[in-house]
């Protein structure tokens, strides 16, 4: 993987709150130990779109949002997050949302932030807040003349949702880059146990044992012990 410069920035576009642990917590615990700032943008609020009438339990979703919230920014610290934002657009429900007002909202930390590497979701996931979320990225991301964008853009996988897309050429995850993250592996391990509401018992994927046995998985294709496994969407030398 071509890494940034020591000095860089680095960017994650996530949908819920725990996509960035599962999708790419040890690397990004990583590169905050080798010098990068790694900011974080969540898209979406998490929880609401587990009821089928959301209005109908407001005050129990805002006491659950609230304390999301606050595992989300125990997890930023842990991990080494410079900044973590939260917007608020609706859980499971961002087809809703008109594709040009996240990807609007997303250009705008684009352009402040300036980041050399963009990490989002994989475009094909079973969850289609993430898919929605990539193609808003990709809309933020893209190049015109005379305008910012990022030299490198990485999608990740997301246990719990990449796999469980239908089985076909056309939705698979195809890794062609890997990190090697033996020394912050258990970063991430507690990182994912901290998210109480998304956390579950093996064998479910957001387990311990789910996240440990994902990462020796990927290790073994490319002769590591542990792996975060990536696909570089987009790489501009200049």
């Amino acid at each position: 993987m071509n890494q940034p410069k020591n000095d860089g920035t680095i960017l994650v576009v996530v949908a819920h709150p725990d996509d960035e642990v599962l999708g790419c917590g040890a690397t990004m615990a990583l590169r905050v130990k080798q010098g990068y700032r790694v900011h974080l943008l969540i898209c979406a609020t998490g929880i609401s779109g587990r009821y089928e009438n959301p209005k109908e339990k407001q005050l129990e979703i805002e006491k659950q949002i609230a304390d999301l919230r606050h595992d989300m920014s125990v997890v930023a610290d842990l991990i080494g997050f410079t900044n973590v934002e939260a917007l608020d657009f609706p859980d499971n429900r961002l087809d809703m949302v008109p594709r040009q007002d996240i990807s609007n909202t997303i250009k705008e930390r684009i352009n402040l932030l300036m980041p050399d590497e963009i990490y989002t979701h994989h475009s094909s996931d079973y969850n289609w807040d993430h898919g929605r979320v990539f193609d808003a990225v990709m809309m933020a991301a893209r190049h015109s003349p005379g305008e910012f964008a990022p030299s490198r853009i990485f999608s990740f996988e997301v246990p719990s949702a990449t796999e469980r897309a239908r089985p076909h050429p056309s939705t698979q995850f195809c890794p062609n880059s890997y990190v090697n993250i033996k020394a912050t592996i258990d970063q991430k391990k507690m990182a994912m146990k901290l998210y109480r509401s998304e956390y579950r018992p093996y064998p479910h994927p957001r387990s311990i044992e789910g996240i440990e046995y994902w990462a020796r998985k990927r290790g073994l294709e490319v002769g590591l012990e542990y792996a975060e496994a990536f696909e570089l969407i987009r790489s501009v030398e200049e």
